[in-house]
């Protein structure tokens, strides 16, 4: 059976919810805690590293267990429900420090919140993005609910890119550190609402039993199947590219750019950025797909992104200011990005098939916990990267003070480069190892449900 308009939309604000609180986090969990709060950059880099160390662990322990799970309710909503409701819960905290801490206290704080947070996530997002195969009947049905998931995921971020600072600003009434608060609040409130929505409408409807293998299994069957391996390197390397500049990006309007009016300017560029990241989604994805194959999309976005990188750089060096000459790269950056995530996805999902045909079993959790783990390891590293950069070049953690080009030209310098050189030879990196990896082509998935068909 197809699935209904009720479902996809109840899918897709599952989506908008959960990706708000992670681009929340994602973005604004090392401003808030550096720059606002004053913990070392150092310090936070380790954390956010140290967190995602735990998350190996946690993540696919977390895959296991919701493949493990029998109720009334099926596997995943369960806990895609429980792991909701705890999560916001810590987003609040995570964004509520207690004013008395300070020093080693707060670093402490700092740490311990961010590990639970990572793991509380966890307990939704393994499930909600395991319900894809199990959700749909493969093929272009599949694809078409991963673009959607996608798709309303890009549009939660861009909202939370766009935004957050003028609301922290607004509900802050010149406290940010009041702001964060009370915006993570509201945040949290938005999330449970729309996942419990897709808890009560979604349903498994995939008959296949999936078996529940033990950890040591788990992990031998991701390394058995090198498509699924290749993808995930692949989104880590995306993923982190596009995390370095969104976790510096406040730090070169605020201290490159600079001015009275820095928050306007960061927030029309997130607009423009959230807003083309959303559209390629939703409309150049289907409209390229109409041409080429998804691999071909998939290098092309490639092409797109570091074109918008280097042009990037090039502005910055000679010195714009005009924040409306930085559309022209974020055009191909955030168009690229937005693509990328539709196509890791579907990707990612298509290893399922191809697992199951040669190991005799659908992994979907396995799978997908992995999905989870990578996109995590890749804001951890983006921001240990980006709180190196901070600390090495010393960019100011002044926030309530307003001030024009307060770092030195070799600081600023550093924070350029950081933020477009190491993301293009990430990508790089990823087209390499991609190209002499990917094998799942349009025909070769055919290919493939074909004998499982048969083999069914």
């Amino acid at each position: 059976m197809k699935l209904s308009g009720k479902e996809k939309l109840s899918y897709g604000l599952g989506a908008v919810g959960k990706d708000m609180v992670y681009m929340l986090s994602a973005s604004y969990v090392l401003y808030y805690y550096q720059d606002i709060l004053g913990v070392s950059a150092i310090a936070m880099g380790i954390i956010l590293m140290a967190a995602r160390v735990f998350d190996a662990f946690n993540d696919p322990i977390m895959g296991v267990v919701v493949a493990k799970t029998r109720t009334k309710w099926g596997r995943f909503r369960p806990w895609l429900f429980i792991g909701t409701v705890l999560n916001a819960v810590i987003l609040y905290i995570m964004f509520a420090a207690p004013p008395a801490l300070d020093g080693k206290g707060l670093v402490a704080y700092a740490a311990v919140i961010y590990i639970l947070w990572g793991v509380t996530y966890t307990m939704m997002d393994i499930p909600f993005w395991s319900m894809i195969p199990a959700f749909t009947e493969g093929g272009k049905e599949r694809e078409n609910l991963s673009t959607l998931g996608r798709s309303c995921a890009g549009v939660g971020s861009a909202i939370v890119t766009i935004i957050t600072v003028k609301c922290v600003e607004l509900l802050g009434a010149g406290s940010e550190r009041v702001g964060f608060k009370r915006f993570a609040l509201i945040i949290a409130l938005i999330f449970i609402v729309f996942e419990v929505i897709a808890c009560l409408v979604i349903k498994e409807k995939s008959t296949v039993d999936v078996d529940s293998p033990s950890v040591g299994a788990m992990f031998k069957s991701l390394v058995q199947n090198d498509q699924a391996m290749t993808v995930v390197i692949a989104i880590v390397l995306i993923n982190a590219s596009l995390y370095i500049t969104s976790n510096l990006l406040i730090y070169f309007f605020k201290y490159d750019i600079g001015g009275a009016k820095w928050t306007d300017d960061y927030t029309l560029f997130n607009t423009f950025g959230g807003g083309m990241q959303i559209l390629s989604m939703m409309l150049f994805f289907p409209l390229f797909r109409r041409f080429m194959s998804a691999i071909k999309v998939f290098y092309t976005s490639f092409i797109m992104a570091i074109a918008g990188y280097a042009l990037l750089l090039i502005q910055m060096i000679v010195g714009v200011k005009n924040v409306y000459l930085y559309f022209i790269p974020a055009f191909f950056v955030f168009m690229a990005f937005g693509m990328l995530t539709v196509l890791t996805t579907v990707f990612l999902a298509n290893t399922v098939d191809y697992g199951e045909l040669k190991n005799n079993r659908r992994d979907e959790s396995v799978i997908f916990s992995m999905q989870t783990f990578v996109v995590k390891l890749a804001s951890g590293v983006s921001a240990f990267i980006a709180s190196v950069c901070l600390q090495i070049f010393n960019i100011s953690d002044n926030t309530d003070t307003v001030v024009d080009h307060v770092a030195a030209s070799s600081s600023i310098m550093g924070l350029r480069m950081t933020m477009t050189i190491l993301p293009i030879f990430g990508l790089l990196i990823a087209i390499f190892i991609f190209g002499k990896k990917y094998i799942l082509t349009d025909e070769k998935l055919e290919e493939i449900s074909n004998e499982l068909k048969a083999r069914n």
